[in-house]
């Protein structure tokens, strides 16, 4: 064995790689057995392009892969390149591992000179060989000149043997030893170094986020700052760390994996450059200014040395809770479910649970940190806490707080992740080492500082994970995450794949799009073409930019907005609002935006009132008459009377008497002679411009193939997509399949009380139903006040027996669903809408940003403008008969996004134009247990359940 070690050092020193160890050839790692972490271990060698690193993860293979597996280690030391095949003449061979085509690797082996593979190996694809190649013929060139100077030639090599960028170290150590060498050698390796920038060790912090347990985090940020040599930084980090430096844990796969390719100059780096704008979104939430300053300098100067600063005096202060919060909601987004854990086991079948981390890196973090808590201390970023033998006292409470720690539930209303004060003080009771606390450390004051929240809403409470889940894998298919875990490369977005399929065979449950990252120091990523809201780069707090994710990857196109005075703050009844704040003015939902009061226009129940001078209360604003006599208002909603279109400020002059969808739009004819007048129903937000109900197109040359949805015309005949029915001469009918329930007009009224000629028509403008035939009248907006209008409408049953519904406001019937009530911004609306050449924001547009935000395919996005001018947004089970799982999952979808909103999470508000919210109220449903809801029914493809209009339509009139 230590011949082998002695073999692999001598290679490392004469400039070679250990590539070939790669899975997909015919290597060595086949001697290793199955799913063993010696295979594991052995496969992921091939992962990492870095010699230096390289070197210490095979240096530790001995530790997964035993001596006594001799055929192993036997190939190992005949596969290197170099033993056996080629001498040091080809300079190009340690980088075939490199090549992208394995016909290009192949011939890169066998070669004798570059000549030899450039037929095979084309330079348009293999730029990585090429460059390395380029490199190492630099490498031989310039370290030629130091003749018999031994230590020159070897430090002049290290310049050249890795794939990262040259350290400040090794330059300074060529000029050292070689100076008075060879004044060709410095002219030579200046000329090369001069194209890297340097790089400081500090230019990898962001890795250390990865790290999952918060010492290593810490102690990462430390060898960084004090470490300058790569050798030193990775014996460090294993040492602090404890553990073995496996690529498939974040942290290791961070250093390890990374080749750090050299940045472009500051000019020609798109905006923004070295800064993490998502971050940078949860700095004004901080609550002192101390660390407001740190975080700005953190998100917008990579590499920042305040890391260590923020973490002692701002990462565990309890008045920080919100910024830290935000912070994690930006490094791991709360997501539903959790599954195939193997030593977290109780965390397992738990679908309708939020989590930030459920993965096999989590997991295995997990197993480790009870490992090092073994030893007797767990280290904390800022004091050690000694503990007894946690492997004989209360070894599952501790195992649950390993798991709770790593895995990260997190509940809607505080989306923190520490577990409640009262297990955290009755662990510290039992098992803390008394003898070696340190003076004044009791287990009261250490959990005051750890865990100083006590509600099981807003903390971790450990009994729930004491136990395996109550559900089993079969209960478990009835709510699926096909993101999640995240089956995308790491430059795409993973979506539900919410689209009917043309070809049944080739549907996936998800699909992969391009996205940009929020900045180079950032893991965040929006959808490619979305429009997004990001803090300026400089100035003061209030400041913003609209950005377009442009396919280059990065932000482009980015626009000022006007800054916001978010130091002003709203007098309300004598006391100070400050901005951002919520809250309740009589029955009117608030908030304050840079000084304006912005309140809900709902009209409240004077109390003050009695007898026959009380005024007469309808539940409808400006307490008008509940009759339905609907108008249609110049910005596309139906109001059920000329009193509540005034009422919402319209003028006469701004409303026509009928609904909206039922006019023709094409009839004044407002398109020119050689284009086709599209009626294109919406309802806009923004009314900085008009808001038209039709389209004026021509006809397309041709459609683009890759973006196919299927559209139904009115003739009953699906189209791959809208441009190829408009190709057609086809008229819309609704987006989807054709489906045998609506070929016929069946009229049913939605929540929005908007007529549609059949249920297809409604689901596919996102409406929900709210009762069969033509809308005839209107529901209350209040829970105050009585529905009498809506007393003569007969409801279809409720979808599930047993569930606890919920009425939309201004609707007739009940609904299993789940509801968010959002009050937003309409000058922040018209302001996007103007920085965007007046795009027109639109209710079915923000729907359909909303859909990226639920994870799960049973559950779907519905909603419309309520006559109080309310976003009313529904999330519902698409199944025809929900189960209780399905409709509880919605429901915790719902609180979810509900969270995002009342706290202004990044994951939410930076996208244009969510970012106008202000607040949300949500109610959900749920199923008594008593009403048993009946089995569910073998799901269809899943692509089909995640259409819009599922095959049995009418039992979706409910959904």
């Amino acid at each position: 064995m230590r011949v082998c070690f002695q073999i692999i050092s001598f290679l490392f020193a004469v400039n070679f790689y250990c590539q070939p160890l790669r899975a997909q050839d015919p290597s060595c790692c086949h001697h290793a057995p199955q799913f063993s972490p010696c295979k594991e271990a052995c496969d992921q060698l091939a992962t990492i392009k870095s010699e230096s690193r390289l070197k210490h993860l095979l240096q530790r293979l001995p530790s997964y892969c035993p001596e006594s597996m001799n055929e192993l280690w036997t190939c190992i030391n005949s596969t290197l390149p170099g033993v056996s095949r080629k001498s040091d003449g080809w300079v190009g061979l340690g980088c075939c591992e490199l090549a992208i085509s394995a016909e290009c690797r192949r011939e890169c082996r066998q070669a004798s000179s570059k000549n030899d593979i450039t037929k095979v190996c084309k330079k348009v694809t293999e730029n990585s060989l090429y460059s390395c190649i380029t490199k190492n013929e630099m490498g031989s060139t310039c370290c030629s000149y130091a003749g018999r100077h031994t230590t020159c030639r070897e430090y002049c090599q290290a310049i050249f043997r890795t794939d990262s960028t040259p350290t400040v170290s090794q330059i300074n150590a060529v000029k050292e030893y070689c100076q008075s060498h060879s004044a060709q050698l410095l002219s030579c390796v200046s000329n090369f170094t001069k194209s890297y920038p340097i790089r400081s060790p500090i230019d990898s912090l962001y890795c250390c986020d990865r790290a999952e347990a918060p010492y290593c985090q810490a102690a990462c940020r430390r060898i960084l700052r004090t470490m300058s040599t790569e050798h030193e930084i990775m014996e460090g980090l294993i040492a602090e760390c404890g553990s073995q430096p496996l690529p498939q844990d974040p942290m290791w796969q961070c250093f390890l994996g990374s080749a750090h390719p050299p940045s472009p100059p500051e000019e020609e780096t798109p905006h923004p450059a070295k800064m993490d704008c998502a971050k940078l979104h949860c700095c004004s939430k901080a609550n002192s200014s101390a660390c407001r300053d740190m975080c700005r300098e953190i998100s917008t100067n990579w590499g920042s040395q305040t890391w260590q600063d923020f973490d002692q005096l701002c990462e565990y202060s309890p008045v920080e809770t919100e910024l830290i919060n935000c912070l994690a909601d930006v490094r791991e987004p709360c997501q539903l479910g959790c599954k195939d854990l193997t030593y977290c086991t109780n965390f397992n079948y738990r679908p309708t649970e939020l989590f930030r981390s459920c993965n096999v890196q989590s997991d295995q973090g997990a197993m480790n940190d009870i490992k090092l808590w073994s030893n007797g201390t767990i280290k904390m970023p800022f004091m050690n806490i000694p503990v007894l033998d946690i492997r004989k006292c209360l070894p599952d409470m501790w195992k649950a707080v390993a798991c709770s720690l790593q895995i990260k539930p997190c509940h809607s209303k505080s989306r923190g992740s520490l577990i409640c004060k009262s297990d955290c003080i009755d662990i510290l009771t039992q098992c803390g080492d008394r003898k070696r606390f340190h003076e004044g450390q009791t287990p009261e004051r250490i959990c005051e500082l750890l865990s100083p929240i006590d509600d099981p809403e807003r903390c971790i409470p450990l009994h729930r994970y004491l136990t395996p889940s109550s559900l089993g894998s079969s209960a478990v298919e009835e709510v699926v995450h096909p993101c999640n875990p995240n089956p995308c490369p790491s430059n795409h977005l993973c979506q539900v794949n919410r689209k009917d399929c043309l070809d049944e065979g080739t549907c996936q449950p998800f699909v992969c799009v391009p996205g940009c990252k929020l900045g180079e120091a950032s893991e965040f990523l929006v959808q490619q073409d979305a429009r997004i809201q990001v803090p300026t780069r400089s100035g003061p707090s209030g400041c913003y930019e609209v950005c377009t994710c442009g396919p280059s990857g990065r932000l482009e196109n980015c626009v000022d907005m006007p800054c916001v005075d978010v130091d002003k703050p709203c007098i309300v009844g004598g006391q100070k609002k400050s901005h951002g704040s919520s809250f309740t003015v009589d029955c009117h939902t608030c908030s304050c935006f840079a000084g304006d009061t912005i309140c809900s226009t709902r009209q409240c129940p004077d109390n003050r009132d009695a007898g026959d001078e009380r005024q007469h209360f309808t539940g409808l604003p400006c307490s008008c008459p509940d009759r339905f006599v609907p108008v249609c208002a110049s910005n596309g909603r139906t109001y059920p009377s000329a009193c509540v279109a005034r009422c919402m400020g319209f003028k006469d002059n701004q409303f026509v008497f009928g609904q909206c969808r039922l006019s023709n739009p094409c009839a004044t004819k407002p398109c020119q002679r050689n284009q086709r007048c599209v009626p294109a129903y919406r309802v806009c937000l923004s009314d900085s411009s008009d808001c038209p109900q039709y389209e004026c197109t021509e006809r397309p040359a041709a459609c683009d193939k890759s973006s196919a949805e299927p559209a139904c015309d009115t003739d009953g005949q699906v189209h791959p997509s809208l441009c190829h029915l408009q190709l057609s001469g086809k008229s819309l009918a609704y987006m989807g399949h054709c489906q045998d329930a609506c070929r016929k007009p069946e009229p049913v009224c939605g929540y929005n009380g908007e007529t549609y000629s059949t249920v297809c028509d409604a689901f596919s403008d996102r409406v929900a139903v709210d009762y069969k035939g033509s809308c005839h009248a209107v529901g209350t907006v209040s829970d105050a006040a009585a529905d009498s209008a809506c007393s003569l409408i007969q409801c279809p049953p409720l979808s599930a027996p047993g569930c606890q519904p919920v009425t939309p406001p201004g609707a007739c019937c009940p609904i299993c669903a789940s509801m968010l009530q959002i009050l937003w911004n309409k000058a922040q609306m018209n302001t996007f809408s103007k920085l965007n050449q007046d795009q027109l924001v639109t209710v079915h547009g923000i729907l359909q940003v909303l859909r990226l935000h639920v994870s799960v395919p049973q559950c779907d996005v519905f909603g419309f403008l309520s006559i109080d001018h309310e976003l009313v947004v529904l999330i519902a089970p698409v199944d025809q008969q929900p189960t209780p799982l399905q409709i509880e999952a919605c429901s915790k979808e719902a609180e979810k996004i509900d969270s995002l909103i009342n706290y202004a999470s990044p994951t939410l508000v930076s996208h244009v134009p969510l970012s106008a919210f202000l607040t949300s109220k949500v109610k959900t449903s749920s199923v008594h247990s008593s009403g048993a809801a009946p089995p569910s029914p073998p799901p269809p493809h899943i692509c089909f359940l995640l259409g819009l209009i599922l095959a049995a339509l009418p039992g979706l009139q409910r959904l």
